[in-house]
């Protein structure tokens, strides 16, 4: 029984469909938020502190962003085993967000809460999605290094 639970755990198979799920849910709820700030910018402006005209393009330029920012997974996730140059650039663009939304959220002064929380929000989300990615990508490489 431990041997089978072993060449399970060991299985590319196995490591490529984690991969996929993981990396799939990341895609998914990336462009949702995507998809809301294009289209809804105006319910969104008021938790980065903006407001009016201006304020609803940057909100939607944003999801204009995310959206190229998602641009590689879909590929990853169909063939991850052809296309893992593209899971390495998932993970570099991961990690860019995650490192500057927190220097962002460091940056701010003082009086800024609901900016802050807004802006921490997406380190929290983009911290867990790297952490479940790199949970399946990097056992997956290993799994399938020959």
């Amino acid at each position: 029984m431990e041997r089978e639970l072993a060449q399970v755990q060991h299985s590319p198979r196995v490591w490529l469909w984690a991969v996929r799920i993981a990396f799939a849910v990341v895609f998914i709820v990336n462009v949702q938020c995507a998809l809301v700030f294009a289209f809804d910018p105006g319910s969104y402006a008021g938790a980065y502190q903006l407001e009016g005209p201006a304020g609803n393009a940057a909100v939607a330029g944003l999801g204009v962003a995310f959206l190229m920012w998602n641009a590689t997974y879909p590929l990853f996730i169909w063939q991850p085993e052809r296309f893992r140059v593209l899971g390495w650039i998932i993970m570099a663009q991961q990690t860019i967000g995650l490192i500057g939304e927190c220097a962002i959220y460091l940056g701010l002064p003082a009086g800024f809460e609901l900016l802050a929380s807004s802006i921490m929000a997406f380190a929290a989300f983009d911290g867990f999605g790297l952490a479940v990615m790199a949970a399946t990508f990097l056992p997956y490489l290993w799994a399938s290094r020959e």
